[in-house]
């Protein structure tokens, strides 16, 4: 079933274990049971520490369950889990076999901590580079935790589940038969969202720590880079963000960032987070910051609320919160979001196969979206505001040679339609005749760009009229001791290299603040 080259990798890590593992499959006639099979035998003949039992009778056939010698109980996996979820796969392994997983201690105390019943279902397919996260931190938590269940099963071999429970973007998790959540989550988010008294705890912890002398706000490529950078100069950095490495995470393939030949979003975003770490940068995620305080005099603490009520002090602030998807604001995006609306092509796009769709956008993100979707789907429906597609020249060729593409410029947008709790068409208007269309469809992929996260400093920071926050050559924003990098902000083309050098830059402007304070109240005095 594995090739040689990953029958070598995965006896390295089956090295490994430290105590004995046992997979109990569940399987039928079906060729997926047969190749099920395979894997698991392959599996038990690199370690002798791994033993197969075939005598399950899960409902799930093929399945089988990951668990410790002796017991029944543990991570199960419903389907193969290859492509993407073979790292899943041989994570559960390890931990499951006593190796240590490479979270903090506090996140373990966490989930052993944990209150109640749990047992998830997470829907995931082979290409989705966002469900591995949400695969592991599940399967992490079933194996440090009795009270929790986690079955993964893969789309593509439960095709009927899916259909029936309505499930049209993964990953989509289940908590004891009820929608838990979907898209990309952390196992911090998780156990946060089960724990109903983390914030609290939470926010005493945060409000305790001692002032920073550069707290920077988000952890995307221009956050870290601004961490690494000042983390250098030998002072106290922290770093505040919803989850790190941002909107990368959701990226695909990057294949333009410099020295780096190809690599993929979430790799890029565990490689940023890696080296801050590195540097011993106090890194606090799963915060949002909702209101900036600039500081009371002139060289004075800047204060930076967070959601969950704590508030962090730092004698310099760099913002670099980012940027999300912008939605196409019609009616029937809310109401169809995950049942037919869908903003992840790659993701999203193998729920769709042999189905219709549309990508609304003509840009590089929605071209490329279409020509990826092309691929799976039946055909593609593409929608674009302006009078011609804005993307590259080498896309735009690429688009019109597909023979499964229709292309409409000049069509507004007005609603996505749809019944029985799911996407049925599209309608646009024909901004030179006027005339609205209706397209029959299943599925719509919103690629129209970015906003900013910047609601929150709204009369506190100058923003733009496009709600990027103002900044000058060196990154100093309107408020004393402020600064701003990366896709918040007016700099032009949101690019990863970009915000990673503005990240840089606005870090060595903030030192050249903190180094003039001393100076400046010596004067005074």
């Amino acid at each position: 079933m594995l090739d040689a080259t990953l029958q070598s990798q995965l006896q390295t890590y089956l090295g490994m274990l430290r105590q004995p593992i046992q997979l109990i499959a569940s399987l039928d006639d079906s060729a997926t049971a047969t190749e099920m099979r395979g894997l698991l035998d392959d599996i038990v003949g690199l370690s002798d520490k791994v033993t197969l039992d075939t005598s399950g009778n899960d409902a799930r056939k093929p399945s089988f369950v990951v668990a410790r010698a002796g017991e029944t109980q543990g991570v199960r996996f419903a389907g193969l889990p290859l492509g993407h979820e073979f790292t899943s796969l041989v994570l559960a392994l390890l931990w499951t076999g006593g190796h240590p997983p490479k979270v903090e201690p506090d996140v373990l105390d966490s989930i052993r901590a944990l209150d109640g019943d749990f047992s998830f279902e997470v829907y995931m397919s082979l290409t989705c580079h966002n469900c591995p996260d949400v695969v592991q931190a599940l399967s992490l938590m079933a194996i440090f935790n009795p009270r929790v269940k986690t079955v993964v099963i893969e789309g593509g071999a439960f095709q009927q589940e899916v259909t029936d429970r309505e499930i049209m973007a993964v990953p989509m998790v289940f908590l004891n038969g009820q929608v838990f959540g979907s898209g990309r989550m952390t196992v911090e988010e998780i156990v946060a969202k089960l724990d109903v008294n983390a914030d609290a705890r939470d926010a005493a912890k945060l409000s305790a720590k001692d002032p920073f002398d550069v707290l920077i706000v988000g952890g995307g490529p221009a956050g870290a880079a601004a961490a690494v950078y000042a983390a250098r100069k030998g002072i106290r950095v922290g770093v505040a963000a919803e989850r790190f490495g941002g909107q990368v995470n959701d990226t695909l393939a990057i294949e333009n960032y410099i020295s780096v030949l190809e690599t993929d979003g979430p790799k890029f975003a565990a490689a940023l987070e890696a080296q801050v770490r590195h540097y011993e940068v106090d890194i606090m995620n799963l915060q949002r910051a909702e209101k900036l305080i600039p500081a009371a005099q002139p060289g004075g603490l800047v204060g930076v609320q967070l959601a969950n009520g704590a508030t962090l002090q730092a004698r310099s602030v760099i913002l670099s919160t980012g940027a999300r998807w912008r939605n196409v604001n019609v009616p029937g995006e809310q109401e169809y979001k995950n049942k037919g609306v869908a903003y992840c092509p790659h993701c999203d796009g193998p729920l769709f196969k042999g189905k219709r769709v549309a990508v609304i956008g003509g840009g590089n993100s929605g071209v490329e979206a279409a020509i990826d979707l092309a691929g799976i789907v039946q055909h593609v429906t593409l929608v674009e505001f302006a009078d011609q597609l804005k993307a590259d020249a080498v896309l735009v060729s690429k688009l019109k040679s597909l023979p499964n593409v229709s292309v409409h410029v000049n069509a507004q947008t007005t609603e996505i339609t749809g019944a029985d709790g799911k996407v049925n068409g599209l309608k646009y208007k024909d901004r030179v005749s006027g005339q609205e269309q209706l397209v029959a469809l299943e599925g719509v992929f919103v690629q129209i760009g970015l906003v900013p996260n910047t609601e929150f400093l709204k009369g506190t920071v100058e923003l733009s009229r496009f709600g990027e926050i103002v900044v000058d050559a060196k990154g100093h924003t309107s408020v004393d001791g402020v600064f701003a990098a990366g896709d918040c902000t007016t700099v032009p083309y949101k690019q990863i290299v970009i915000a990673a050098g503005e990240g840089a830059k606005a870090a060595l402007s903030a030192f050249d603040h903190l180094i003039r304070l001393p100076v400046l109240e010596t004067a005074a005095a």
